[in-house]
């Protein structure tokens, strides 16, 4: 990822680079050295401009990107069958180049690769044993689809399951204002009706999750951001408003965010659907045959579904992570769009502790 300082809402390099270098060591606190006999489970996280994958003498050879000067670049060399080959490694944005060596390589070590945009979308995500689909699997996803009343149990658990994480969230990180006993009513309520009521169509069921995302959300109004340092931050980024963009216009969407407790989730959210997808494609399900949601082709339509549940377990994630850390206008980039962009490094930092199971 490169940085355009001459867009970005800070005055110096040396914030920058400071900041760069705190976030890469609160990166660096959340990986965990695997046992013994142990395959590495920590995902590796690149990031910044130059990142290069080659193959020397048969072993793989990363080198990381460059986010900020002086930087030490890091570089990681593994060797087949080490069990320090990292099951998954995230390219956040970036710039670079690898081989189809690589690719084959990575195929051979059942290592999977995943890229993410600086928007906090998935670009490609590819499972270290590429695509074999299962047909038992498959067939389940197209049999699920046609029969309305098994679609219809499976969306409502899926969104009874959510709306019980939503809870959690709600009575244990969120303060106990107004909005929040809504909010909490609201779910409470919604669930006995999941659990009791007779539903006939599934947009019934999708209109209970959506007034209760409303919700959830409207009870994080004024949840407070620190921020130290010199440079001034916008005054709207000093407490939470509203999940949508205010870069989208009159059009309320998540995507683009103009907010950076948004950023950060909208890059959270992707870390984690990369994460599920690779999952999925290895256990033999196709992506895009999804059961509540019904994307364009090629689409994952299936991930959709399938981190439906785990979106509030990352708000939770993301919630403790602003809480035990203060900010600097050096680690965000205002767009002139009015889109805020995580820093590289911090971006790392929060792919890294999305990547950490759920307790």
């Amino acid at each position: 990822m490169f940085i355009d300082h001459q867009n970005s809402n800070f005055d110096t390099s040396s914030d920058w680079a400071s900041r760069s270098e705190l976030w890469i060591s609160e990166a660096a606190k959340f990986g965990k050295k695997p046992k013994r006999r142990e395959r590495n489970s920590e995902p590796l996280i690149l990031c910044g401009h130059g990142i290069s994958m080659r193959i020397e003498n048969g072993a793989l050879v990363i080198r990381d990107g460059f986010t900020h000067y002086p930087q030490e670049q890091g570089v990681y060399r593994y060797f087949r069958g080490s069990r320090d080959i990292p099951a998954r490694i995230l390219l956040l944005d970036g710039s670079g180049t690898l081989s189809f060596d690589v690719l084959s390589w990575l195929g051979e070590q059942n290592v999977s690769l995943a890229r993410i945009k600086w928007t906090g979308e998935v670009a490609i995500a590819l499972s270290g044993n590429g695509y074999a689909s299962d047909p038992t699997k498959v067939a389940w996803q197209r049999q699920i689809n046609a029969d309305h009343e098994k679609r219809l149990a499976y969306v409502i658990d899926l969104i009874r399951r959510k709306l019980f994480a939503s809870l959690e969230i709600l009575t244990d990180q969120i303060p106990q204002t107004h909005n929040c006993a809504v909010a909490v009513a609201y779910h409470q309520k919604s669930i006995e009706r999941l659990n009791q009521d007779s539903f006939s169509e599934i947009n019934d069921v999708r209109g209970i999750e959506a007034q209760c995302a409303s919700l959830y959300f409207r009870a994080w109004k004024g949840l407070p951001i620190e921020w130290k340092g010199r440079q001034a931050v916008p005054d709207d980024w000093r407490s939470y408003d509203i999940r949508s963009s205010m870069a989208n216009g009159m059009k309320p969407q998540n995507r683009c965010a103009s907010h950076p407790l948004n950023a950060m989730l909208n890059y959270a959210y992707a870390v984690k659907q990369a994460q599920i997808q690779i999952e999925a494609i290895a256990n033999g399900y196709d992506p895009t045959i999804g059961i509540m949601h019904h994307g364009r082709r090629g689409k994952p339509a299936y991930i959709f579904d399938l981190i439906e549940p785990e979106r509030p377990k990352v708000d939770g994630v993301i919630l403790k992570f602003i809480r035990e850390r203060s900010f600097t206008a050096a680690d965000f980039v205002i767009r002139p769009d009015g889109v805020c962009r995580l820093s590289p490094q911090l971006a790392r930092a929060v792919a890294m502790a999305v990547s950490q199971p759920f307790g």
